[in-house]
């Protein structure tokens, strides 16, 4: 089915006068997508400025399913020449942005549809990022014993998904989380120290690649932060380094993390082989509750270093971090996964929504379903505050024009 036949809602113009604009600005559409359109104009800049950007590629866009159009983005992000990585996957990111925000907006496509695309672009971009640059070092002799026709992908390189990335659960305006290892054993232990240097070079300059802000915009913010010891180590570690660190001195929080980690780009075999390494660390028969306490009180710390507790008030109110809010709901599923995913493999799931379901059907979560409804709604507003400016921001709006304007973008009353 095409876009316009599956639509179901669209937003209210919160500034009827963009809207008015927008429409002499856009070639001819059926009135279900105008009115999309339109609504989406009038309640956010960022959107409007992409509709405007992109119009002539809308106009075939549009005609089609928002899954194909999703296919041909990702495939032509892949062809091209090295150099021109950064412009491509900049031209992606504003189409995957412009084509996921309507289809969300639209109800065209649910939110697992919604984060699932969304993360399907992250996962291409640091893949192809990661294998442009490893590549580089082996063209210049930096790997010791690899060349291009005989290396495994991004020679041994994998960069692990972690948080909502790992889970397909990005949200709209969301930092990826990455662990970029390599596997120390395809190289001669003479030449560690150099394969090291070039994989550490490799990791930055994907980094800058994907986190730099040009006039085309960005592609992600990447946060390298998660792996072990990062004030000490490198970006990119082995894979024998990280093993020993999380044997000896993992902690909880780490536990939790690794919860979601998945295998997302490079040489993602390998990466696989370090996950299932790692179960052990993760994954405990028995039933560790000091360590849920620790993570308990971890996150109780952090509420209150950002100043999110006590009585709860909407204006200003943190979706993510609040009481109530995204961020305890998941603490909820990943804390009870810990506890019993050590003896039942069936609970070492990803996701969020998925992992609640089991943790209720096997009795480990009794009342809970409420729970996944608040967790769905959480995560639209989540996404319609982003949607407004781009801006990585779960905090609802302080003032009456603020709560106007998404409640327009919402198609509700206040």
């Amino acid at each position: 089915m095409d876009f316009a036949s599956r639509i179901t809602r669209a937003p209210r113009a919160y500034e009827p006068d963009r809207a008015t604009d927008i429409r002499a600005a856009l070639p001819e559409f059926s009135p279900e997508i105008m009115a999309l359109l339109e609504g989406t104009s009038g309640c956010s800049p960022y959107l409007r400025g992409l509709i405007e950007k992109e119009a002539t590629w809308l106009e075939t866009a549009l005609t089609q399913s928002p899954e194909n159009v999703m296919a041909v983005i990702l495939s032509e992000a892949g062809q091209g020449a090295g150099d021109t990585l950064g412009t491509r996957l900049r031209q992606a990111k504003r189409r995957t942005a412009l084509i996921t925000a309507l289809a969300d907006l639209g109800g065209v496509w649910t939110l697992e549809d919604v984060t699932k695309a969304l993360t399907d672009f992250a996962d291409l971009s640091v893949d192809l990022a990661l294998k442009h640059f490893v590549g580089q070092q082996i063209d210049r002799g930096k790997m010791p014993g690899l060349t291009a026709e005989t290396a495994p992908p991004a020679g041994g390189c994998v960069a692990l998904a972690m948080g909502k990335m790992g889970a397909h659960e990005l949200n709209y305006s969301s930092d990826i989380d990455l662990i970029v290892l390599f596997d120390e054993t395809i190289f001669e232990p003479s030449d560690y120290m150099e394969a090291r240097t070039g994989f550490i070079k490799a990791t930055r300059s994907l980094a800058g690649l994907l986190s730099d802000l040009t006039g085309e915009g960005y592609v992600f913010r990447t946060d390298l932060r998660l792996r072990p010891d990062p004030a000490v180590t490198p970006v990119c570690l082995s894979m024998d380094a990280a093993e020993r660190y999380y044997e000896s001195l993992g902690r909880t929080w780490e536990r939790a993390a690794y919860i979601k980690a998945r295998a997302a780009a490079g040489d993602t075999d390998a990466g696989d082989r370090f996950l299932d390494h790692l179960k052990p660390f993760v994954w405990r028969r028995h039933l560790d509750f000091a360590a849920i306490q620790d993570a308990h009180d971890m996150r109780l710390r952090i509420r209150d270093h950002k100043g999110l507790g006590g009585a709860l008030s909407l204006p200003g109110h943190n979706m993510k971090l609040g009481s109530g809010g995204i961020r305890e709901i998941e603490f909820f599923t990943q804390t009870r996964q810990m506890i019993a995913g050590g003896r039942d493999a069936e609970l070492r799931v990803r996701g969020t929504v998925e992992g609640l379901r089991l943790l209720i059907d096997k009795g480990w979560a009794d009342g809970a379903e409420p729970l996944i409804e608040d967790y769905r709604a959480h995560r639209e507003v989540e996404h319609r505050l982003q949607m407004i400016a781009d801006q990585q921001t779960q905090s609802l709006p302080k003032s009456d024009d603020g709560f106007a304007r998404l409640a327009a973008f919402m198609d509700r009353d206040i």
